[in-house]
């Protein structure tokens, strides 16, 4: 099997780097973490060689780099096909790959208004127009997949898929920032946050104790 290396940053902040975490954790396929932290302005200390572009997350394998979560995720269900990281069904498949495109490329008002903050709770911050509009998209993806493929299990496509791993981050966004959701999607979210990969990466979030000023606009600091 190939050796992997995962470079992250802070796991309180870094929402990209959770997503390839969370599914090489989820999936039971072992890797060597390599943490490295934030600065005040954002950028990711000790990253040099590291990453070709300069940011997190990167996926070593055996030697090689891969960047940008989602091409990390495409790499790791392609280097083990038997974890079945994406649907089975050529349909459904079709549709994880473009939510997951869109959480990827999208939500843009939502990332700037509600940073990924495990540590604090901000209850109704950041709740803009632009943003209600994209916390509504997020729940009709989820409602969608939910109606039309999860009759397997208690996610987007009934067992874990890269999609999970994609919208893991939103997931904890929501709580907080206290986000109200309908049933189905709180049923949803309830169960991405009992993934044990997810229980572990929150877990290492509430021992750091770095604070980047950038990633804190509602601090009370």
């Amino acid at each position: 099997m190939p050796e992997l290396r995962l470079v992250i940053a802070n796991k309180n902040y870094s929402s990209w780097s959770m997503r390839p975490w969370v599914l090489l954790t989820q999936a039971g396929i072992p890797f060597t973490e390599v943490q490295l932290k934030f600065t005040d302005d954002g950028k990711v200390a000790g990253i040099g060689e590291l990453s070709p572009n300069g940011q997190v997350p990167v996926l070593w394998v055996d030697g090689q780099p891969v960047w940008d979560s989602l091409a990390i995720c495409e790499t790791i269900a392609e280097l083990y096909p038997q974890k079945l990281l994406w649907p089975t069904a050529p349909a459904a498949r079709r549709v994880a790959r473009s939510i997951s495109a869109e959480m990827h490329a999208g939500f843009r008002e939502l990332r700037r208004h509600m940073p990924m903050n495990m540590r604090s709770a901000h209850p109704g911050k950041g709740r803009t127009p632009a943003v209600e509009n994209d916390i509504a998209r997020i729940v009709s993806i989820w409602e969608s997949c939910r109606e039309r493929f999860g009759s397997g299990g208690d996610l987007l496509f009934g067992s874990f898929t890269c999609a999970d791993a994609m919208y893991a981050p939103v997931v904890s966004r929501f709580v907080t920032y206290a986000v109200e959701l309908p049933a189905v999607a709180q049923h949803y979210a309830d169960a991405v946050l009992g993934l044990p990969g997810v229980l572990r990466w929150r877990a290492g979030a509430l021992t750091e104790t770095e604070f980047v000023a950038a990633d804190e606009p509602y601090a009370n600091r």
